[in-house]
């Protein structure tokens, strides 16, 4: 085969195979009840064929017993359940279902039928894996946690240095009560930890019986409860609460590629209630200064004047601004509200001296730095 047909057949591969390739998965919360909308919920969720389930906690109520939990979770979502034993049909070759641990899990023997029932990575009361573009971290929200639940606990640390190792595309966050709600529960603030500088892209949970998207210093956080025990009521929205929702039972329908993670609220009739997506700040090779997260200035070095070019990942107060080579600042280009998307503005000279400067650009936990020379 000649080197043009070779790269004409690479060429086609790539516009066919990658941008067509999403990886969907499901999320339900408090749903372990046996009841009729719980089944719904299963064979909403089923409709979809979801590479594998995660699960927001309240597997099996109301006690978390042993003679409960196959009839709460085996009878509706055995097939997705590794090393299955139930009676209600086959499982899965390989697990495609992580839980985390919620309150009404320990109620009976601090958890031991589900710790029985299911094999999970780690201690399995926290843990991470990793499906396709996707890392996730499953924590442990339970006051009674051997490792703690505050910001100073081993749990957190875990949590924090598996972040930061991480090499994902996307880094979820799922757990069962909530760091922020407006429902009858309402905010967890020991689960309020810096999950956004520590480098999660979203934070998903159940606890609160109804659906609800917040955006909290730049981060998406989810309340995802409605997967068929009960509808709690709406009160006082949190600041930074965007969709509620509690009119009827659903799920969360994920789709994950390199370049988008998008999530999905439909209810049992399937309709759509809520859909956001956070998208990669764009990546182009070329002799231009780009950082890997989408900073661009043009010309560098910088004459008299250049033009700054953004991939703003989330809505939100933003900064941009010019710090000299010992971090302070020494000029502000724009401070205050952006869309996500793309924005351009003009940095002009003025009366900086000529060396080396740092252009940084701040959108709610996200931090995006470039070096730039000045002539």
């Amino acid at each position: 085969m000649s080197l043009f047909l070779r790269c004409l057949v690479l060429a086609v591969g790539l516009l066919v195979v990658a941008p067509g390739y999403g990886q969907r998965f499901a999320a339900i919360g408090d749903y372990g009840s046996g009841s009729v909308a719980e089944k719904e919920v299963a064979e909403l969720v089923k409709s979809w064929n979801p590479e594998f389930i995660i699960t927001l906690g309240d597997n099996n109520y109301d006690l978390g017993e042993a003679a409960t939990i196959d009839p709460h979770i085996g009878q509706f979502y055995h097939e997705f359940i590794g090393g299955y034993t139930g009676k209600y049909g086959p499982g899965a070759a390989e697990n495609r279902f992580f839980p985390s641990l919620g309150n009404h899990d320990l109620y009976t023997g601090q958890g031991a039928a589900y710790l029985s029932y299911f094999t999970l990575p780690g201690n399995e009361r926290y843990y991470d894996f990793v499906r396709g573009n996707v890392h996730f971290f499953v924590l442990n929200s339970n006051g009674s946690e051997p490792d703690g639940i505050s910001v100073m606990s081993r749990q957190a640390r875990w949590l924090q240095q598996r972040l930061l190792a991480s090499t994902a595309r996307w880094k979820v966050v799922y757990l069962h009560h909530p760091p922020f709600s407006s429902g009858d529960h309402g905010s967890t603030p020991a689960l309020q930890w810096p999950f956004c500088a520590w480098g999660a892209s979203a934070v998903l949970a159940g606890h609160d019986h109804l659906y609800e998207r917040m955006e909290v210093h730049g981060l998406p956080y989810f309340v995802n409860g409605l997967g068929g025990a009960s509808i709690y009521s709406l009160h006082k929205p949190v600041a930074g609460s965007r969709v509620r929702y509690n009119d009827d039972y659903g799920a969360m329908r994920l789709t994950a590629t390199p370049d988008s993670l998008k999530f999905e609220f439909i209810n049992r009739a399937r309709r759509v209630i809520d859909s956001y997506t956070l998208r990669q700040p764009f990546l182009q090779t070329s002799a231009l200064s780009r950082t890997p997260t989408g900073l661009l200035i043009l010309p560098n070095p910088v004459p008299e004047t250049a033009a700054v070019e953004i991939q703003v990942p989330v809505g939100g107060d933003a900064t941009l601004r010019v710090l000299d080579n010992a971090g302070r600042e020494v000029l502000v280009l724009h401070r205050g509200p952006l869309t996500a998307g793309h924005h351009r503005f003009s940095w002009h000279r003025g009366k900086l001296a000529a060396g080396l400067y740092f252009l940084q650009f701040t959108n709610g936990c996200y931090t995006q730095t470039e070096r730039a020379v000045v002539l």
